[in-house]
């Protein structure tokens, strides 16, 4: 299933910029595109659409007012420069709420709630304490592009994750997936607290390390080696559990 997308901003340069986004996520098809939301509302009169980015302060018709007037909205994350609209954005039911200039990293976290919603049940990713991560990171989602088929991939099950230039190497215990994602794209994807870089090229789960050294973590039998940048932070880790 493809999610049918339309983006709907007053400014070219912001409308870029999430166009520019999506095109990392192979299930979004974006639609079109909208400068005012009068336009908007007469496509999706006519469109089946799934899912908004919706500026909220537009001239003639505000993007809270163009939710109002529909009578079965799609999925909406409101997007604006102005905090303050935040209240009613989530009044309305919004998946989420972004502030511009909106950063990449922010921005995966709210298609973390827009696939979780589209793409059947997880949990999404917060600051949750150790002990709900774990129960988070038991039912977290991927879902990665392999060739021409979109596959999901529980986290609980990845081994390790590997960089391959601009592709990634995901390691469960009885396969092995590549799909074209940059590895730290990837990693602000995965649940927080559950996983950890160790390395430039890897990424492993905490849950998953057999034994660890000041050099190197042994997963699957394999010694993984620990970047000389990473050491601190890996210590930190490995020291605390989480």
């Amino acid at each position: 299933m493809t999610i049918r997308t339309l983006i709907i901003d007053d400014e070219p340069h912001a409308i870029e910029v999430i166009e520019k986004y999506l095109a990392n996520f192979p299930d979004i098809e974006l639609v079109d595109t909208c400068h005012n939301a009068i336009r908007a509302f007469q496509l999706l009169q006519s469109t089946r659409i799934d899912l908004v980015f919706l500026d909220v302060k537009m001239p003639g018709l505000s993007g809270t007012d163009l939710v109002r007037s529909l009578r079965v909205p799609p999925k909406v994350v409101f997007t604006t420069a102005y905090q303050e609209y935040a209240l009613d954005g989530f009044d309305l039911s919004a998946l989420d709420y972004l502030l511009k200039p909106i950063p990449f990293e922010r921005f995966l976290r709210a298609m973390d709630k827009v696939l979780s919603v589209f793409k059947g049940p997880q949990l999404i990713r917060d600051n949750a304490e150790t002990a709900s991560t774990q129960t988070a990171h038991n039912d977290h989602f991927l879902y990665l592009r392999i060739e021409r088929r979109t596959v999901k991939i529980n986290t609980s099950e990845i081994y390790w994750i590997e960089s391959l230039k601009d592709y990634i190497k995901v390691v469960l215990k009885d396969r092995t997936l590549t799909s074209k994602h940059k590895i730290g794209v990837m990693e602000k994807l995965l649940p927080l607290n559950a996983f950890v870089r160790i390395h430039r090229s890897f990424i492993v789960p905490l849950d998953k390390i057999e034994c660890f050294h000041p050099n190197y973590v042994q997963v699957l039998g394999k010694e993984l080696r620990i970047g000389r940048n990473y050491k601190l932070e890996c210590q930190k880790r490995f020291s605390s559990g989480a």
